[in-house]
């Protein structure tokens, strides 16, 4: 005799290790998947009802039981831990069996739990995706709102992490969201590529039962119709490895934006302070504030390309179609999904909780020699050639270096000595706001450019609510 509870077991006399028979198990992470399981299950049975090979009483009665089962695991919860099932397919199995009996393995009719763990996890997958759209749209808010309100507002821009020119805070915030904008495009490519069926794909073969297949893919909120090769329809797993990267690639952006803030609330820089909601304190320090949010945006990054390279090594050399391998596909991604998503809704937290201190950020704009650029600028509209200007200014700094001064701040005899061509007032011409003021091209600093990038953003944020991104399935 088999294993009792077994969906395979015909052919086998003897038990599983105990050990083996635990370890193989996948119930503690695919219970996810157990609402879309049951609308598998749902639109199967219709299938096979219209294949003749359920009456319409059955039919019925089926519904009646994934219903009732559906509405159990709503009120109790889906039970990750049950000892008697091997994965969620099974308890699905079993539970309908307990409300519609022998109906339970009929559903099965024409089937492989190939195509159906295939058809559930892309159900899983495209609900899951509209939490991180969600997040994304959340924390692009939180900086266009942040950009908004200091469109005009100087900080030291950087490179090398090294002080490099005046920009805005405004168009460092919308930095940030238009690399969030990308990341938004990611995943909805991803989706549409995902947005097919595979259900009746059977095995690896197909299915011998005369199914319509348009039907149910339209009937499971597929746009992309059934899928066209059964044998790749069980066996790809390209669009769990592009979501992977589309989470990683998004965290790795987030990780980007908590650098910059925890640089920019350190004591060295002092440019902006986080609220108590998003800091925590020293055990031993009293005088800590740790940017502890932040933080662990940070850290979420390396777990999520973890998981996309883990992913990329189990698929690279498997064979078509279906191996057991890709049982461990939803361990790796379900998990970054979740953290990609929960990890938006950190960072958006942590952006609102965020308070520049202007003073300082305006007065740092006017230090280190950020305007070193404009004065070589000024040089060549003097008529000077910009590589014999930029070597005058390098000069000019050496001196003001040595004299501890800014390069607007230079002695007139300094002045008339090293940049002889300029006869206008420096403290005005190379204040931080007419250093700004000069970027005014599309994609400057300028504040005027900022402020119609900022108006750009907030109509795309409103397209983006009213278009909702890809239809949700039903």
């Amino acid at each position: 005799m088999s294993e009792p509870g077994k969906m395979w077991g015909g052919r086998f006399q003897g038990s599983l290790d105990p050990d083996f028979a635990e370890w193989q198990k996948s119930l503690t992470v695919d219970w996810q998947l157990a609402f879309a399981d049951l609308e598998v299950n749902r639109h199967w049975s219709t299938a096979l009802h219209g294949a003749g090979l359920f009456t319409t009483d059955e039919l019925a009665r089926v519904h009646a039981a994934i219903d009732d089962l559906a509405n159990a695991w709503v009120e109790r919860g889906v039970p990750a831990d049950d000892p008697d099932a091997e994965d969620v397919h099974s308890l699905v199995e079993r539970e309908l069996g307990k409300r519609c009996g022998d109906l339970a393995k009929r559903i099965h009719t024409g089937r492989s739990r190939n195509d159906q763990v295939a058809t559930d996890l892309r159900l899983y997958l495209r609900e899951r995706i509209f939490g991180c759209l969600d997040g994304i749209r959340d924390l692009c808010a939180a900086l266009v709102d942040k950009a908004a309100a200091h469109h005009d507002a100087p900080i030291p821009g950087y490179t090398h992490l090294q002080r490099a020119q005046p920009i805005t805070i405004g168009h460092h915030s919308l930095a940030h969201a238009e690399a969030l904008g990308r990341d938004r495009d990611r995943f909805l490519d991803a989706f549409a590529r995902l947005d097919v069926c595979p259900l009746g794909s059977g095995a690896l073969a197909g299915t011998p039962v005369a199914v319509d297949r348009q039907a149910l893919a339209k009937g499971l909120g597929f746009h992309g119709g059934p899928s066209r090769n059964s044998l790749d329809a069980t066996s790809a797993r390209d669009h769990v490895c592009e979501l992977a990267f589309c989470c990683a690639m998004t965290l790795t952006n987030l990780s980007r934006l908590a650098e910059d803030y925890i640089f920019f609330a350190s004591r060295e820089a002092a440019f902006l302070r986080f609220g108590d909601v998003v800091s925590t304190g020293s055990s031993l320090m009293p005088q800590k504030r740790n940017p502890d949010a932040m933080e662990l945006v940070r850290a979420k990054a390396g777990q999520a390309q973890g998981h996309l390279v883990a992913l990329l090594t189990t698929v690279k050399g498997l064979p078509m179609a279906y191996n057991r391998d890709l049982q461990d596909d939803k361990q790796s991604l379900l998990p970054t999904l979740v953290q990609t998503e929960t990890t938006l809704r950190m960072a958006a937290l942590a952006v609102r909780n965020a308070e520049f201190d202007l003073a300082r950020c305006a007065a740092e704009a006017e230090r280190g020699y950020l305007n070193a650029t404009d004065l070589a600028d000024l040089l060549v509209a003097a008529g000077v050639a910009f590589r014999d200007a930029h070597e005058q200014v390098g000069a000019a700094v050496n001196r003001a270096v040595e004299l501890g001064v800014e390069l607007h701040e230079l002695p007139a005899s300094e002045r008339s000595r090293l940049l002889p061509q300029l006869t206008g007032d420096l403290r005005v011409e190379l204040a931080a706001p007419a250093v700004l003021a000069r970027r005014d091209g599309i994609g400057g600093t300028a504040p005027r450019r900022v402020r119609l990038e900022v108006e750009a953003w907030q109509k795309l944020l409103i397209e983006w609510d009213a278009d909702g991104g890809p239809e949700e399935p039903s």
